[in-house]
């Protein structure tokens, strides 16, 4: 099997030649793309009824599986086709990091230079000292210390930027400087964002596609086969049929790596599995657990509002695609992906390479509930917080049996005696 982080050239040198025999890239024009019957991959195939119709009720639009580049599975539903177009959301981020990565190749910028370099003075409402010390690795890990808690989070006026904490001791998922790195790289190599996007990447791939304003936001859209090929592209190193668009190895590894230690399982701009805890927009603490428990360790994601997903498991070539209307109201849906990840287990006929993980402490059962649980291991009067996956407070109170019945089903996270457990709800 061909690791997904290479550590040398060398090792990128030989993944490349197995790109090469292996590996099937689709044509840069028209819609030609080879597909490959599951049944020959050994999939347990009678699973598939069952995905496409999970897919189905959980608004789906597109959904596609890649077996070293060829399409094994595909699915549209009711009058979306091949041809309709979508927004990627938040996984859109993951091609921002990319671009970032193919500016810093060239010479325009230096991922540790301050953002104020690129923005000039005055693009937060800090202190000049304060901003001075946020660089464009903050902005690409979620750390610039600015305050997500702000009226509106996506706002990228000086404003909306307030200190809350130093750059780099506090992770949380603040969309409005990630946003900015788009105006850091206009400002670095003084072309529009769309523009070199497309020059550096996407018209090296066959990607048509355009970030759009949506108010603060620049959403990514484009096709769920367009899509594709971004995940296929980061499955190979950056490498897309013999042309090396992403040089720097390093930059390229330090994409799917835990980015700092705050939340292990976020990468630059990659949602990281495998990891012994994990963080979620608006919830201030880990989580004990791997992001997605029912997915393999070595997963790593893209993951957008309303489930937008790239899954990508790299030792096995396999590129999962999700585009769609909401399954749910989070920013990053685990509930969904992992839901999604029990079906794709069957299909698979194996076992995910999921390894236990030490357990917290404290425990909930029954599991899931429906009117109420009991939290094991924790005081008898213990003070407790429930929050729900989007990091909204959905209920708080103390003693160790919760009742649930008024909750929306879900999956929430309890807060209790300094530990963390998760808890489904269902009705």
């Amino acid at each position: 099997m061909v690791r997904f982080l290479s550590l040398t050239f060398l090792v990128a040198v030989a993944f490349c030649a197995k790109a090469q025999d292996d590996i099937y890239f689709p044509p840069l024009t028209g819609d030609e793309w080879e597909t490959i019957d599951p049944a020959t991959l050994g999939w347990c195939t009678q699973h598939l009824d069952t995905l496409e119709a999970f897919l189905d009720d959980r608004n789906t639009k597109g959904f596609l599986i890649l077996y070293k580049g060829r399409i094994a599975v595909e699915y549209y539903f009711d009058s979306f086709t091949q041809d309709s177009l979508w927004v990627w959301n938040s996984a859109g981020k993951t091609l921002t990091a990319f671009t970032v990565g193919i500016a810093q190749q060239e010479g325009f910028l230096d991922i540790n230079d301050p953002t104020s370099d690129y923005l000039g003075e005055g693009w937060t409402n800090c202190t000049p000292e304060q901003e001075s010390a946020i660089t464009i690795w903050h902005q690409l890990t979620m750390t610039s210390g600015l305050d997500d808690q702000v009226s509106d989070p996506f706002c990228t006026d000086p404003e909306c930027l307030q200190y809350l904490a130093a750059p780099g001791e506090r992770w949380s998922y603040h969309n409005g400087p990630y946003t900015l790195l788009t105006q850091v790289v206009e400002a670095a190599t003084g072309v529009s964002w769309n523009q070199y996007v497309y020059d550096k990447v996407a018209e090296e791939i066959g990607m048509n596609g355009l970030y759009f304003p949506i108010g603060f936001n620049r959403i990514y859209i484009s096709t769920p086969r367009e899509m594709a090929r971004f995940g296929l592209l980061m499955l190979n190193n950056g490498n897309w049929d013999g042309n090396q668009l992403m040089t720097d190895l390093s930059y390229f590894d330090a994409l799917t790596v835990p980015s700092q230690d705050i939340n292990e399982s976020y990468g630059y701009l990659w949602w990281l599995n495998g990891q012994d805890s994990h963080m979620l927009p608006g919830i201030p603490f880990e989580i004990p657990g791997m992001l997605v428990p029912s997915a393999p360790e070595e997963m790593v994601a893209a993951i957008g509002k309303d489930s937008q997903l790239i899954n990508l498991l790299p030792s096995e070539d396999i590129c999962v695609i999700r585009m769609g209307s909401t399954p749910d109201d989070a920013l990053v849906s685990i509930t969904f992906n992992t839901d999604l990840w029990n079906l794709l287990s069957e299909l698979f006929c194996s076992e995910t390479s999921v390894t236990e993980h030490e357990e917290s402490s404290v425990n909930a059962y029954p599991q899931p509930a429906s009117e109420m649980f009991t939290l094991a291991g924790v005081s008898s009067h213990a003070d407790w917080i429930a929050f729900d996956l989007s990091g909204r407070e959905q209920a708080s109170g103390s003693g160790n049996t919760v009742g649930c019945a008024s909750w929306p089903a879900g999956t929430y996270v309890i807060a209790v005696d300094g530990k963390r457990v998760r808890v489904q709800v269902v009705h």
